[in-house]
């Protein structure tokens, strides 16, 4: 299945990605390399990961990769990440900011 990632998505790689090479640009490399394979790969099995618990009527799903957590939506054709965060978050902010 198709992935694709919503603005949000790619502006929380971005900083993730800036966070890390701060302190290790090389490391900020490679682990920008591993998550995004890690989004790309929900494509394969892209039931396999839980409904988010008590927000089960949105449809989005959530992966885990390291410290940080990938949320997605199934669509027919597509998967689509909606935002990656550090899984320490509140993700609901983020996520229902409008409930």
């Amino acid at each position: 299945m198709k992935v694709i990632f919503t603005e949000e998505a790619r502006q929380d790689l971005f900083v993730i990605g800036d966070y890390i090479a701060d302190d290790n640009p090389r490391r900020a490399w490679t682990f920008m390399n591993e998550l995004h394979t890690r989004c790309v790969s929900i494509g394969d099995f892209p039931g396999a990961c839980p409904l988010l618990s008590r927000h089960e009527g949105t449809s989005i799903r959530r992966a885990v990769h390291g410290n940080y957590a990938i949320f997605y939506i199934v669509g027919r054709d597509t998967v689509s990440v909606l935002r990656v965060l550090n899984s320490a978050m509140n993700y609901e902010r983020f996520l229902f900011e409008d409930d």
